[in-house]
């Protein structure tokens, strides 16, 4: 998290500089706006999901059942599992349709969620930080629109680089 403030800033500082000897004052109220809003809505919603994960992991909600994300997300219900013998294969086959359809109503019942659980997954969305943060892009974007100083090309341009530049020291640093 550090290593990505401090890139953050030194490209700020450098792009600060550059904008200020080389375009006008419209150049540079947009381009300041939109990087350090951003950059705000990106290290508070990094911040949020990083409190997320950890309370999840000291409440003990993450487990392991051996099965990688990719086969989770194709067969959520292990119906393709590889491991299985022929007998049963034909022992599924031979099952009625019925007795199919009552089992499967059985496993959705089972892992329905209440109300209470979905809401814990969705605190890191609704995070007085992530809203913050947004709250700061929306009024920057106000103030630059009412004051009719807002230049949609370096306001776009910046607006994107902060999510590049997160994207770069992440991997760089894998």
């Amino acid at each position: 998290m550090k290593q990505v403030f401090l890139a953050l800033l030194v490209v700020d500082v450098f792009l600060f500089i550059f904008i200020y000897l080389f375009f006008d004052r419209t150049w540079l109220l947009n381009s300041q706006i939109a990087f350090l809003s951003s950059s705000l809505v990106m290290i508070a919603s990094m911040y949020s999901y990083r409190n997320m994960v950890n309370k999840g992991v000291s409440a003990g909600a993450v487990t392991d059942d051996g099965r990688d994300t990719l086969d989770k997300l194709e067969d959520p219900y292990d119906l393709y599992d590889e491991g299985e013998d022929v007998k049963e294969e034909k022992a599924e086959e031979e099952k009625l349709l019925v007795d199919v359809v009552k089992e499967e109503r059985a496993n959705l019942k089972k892992n329905r969620r209440s109300i209470w659980e979905t809401t814990k997954d969705t605190k890191a969305s609704f995070s007085f930080y992530r809203l913050s943060a947004y709250a700061a892009l929306v009024l920057g974007f106000f103030y630059l629109n009412s004051n009719a100083i807002l230049a949609l090309t370096p306001y776009l341009l910046f607006l994107s680089l902060p999510p590049i530049i997160i994207l770069y020291v992440l991997i760089k640093n894998k």
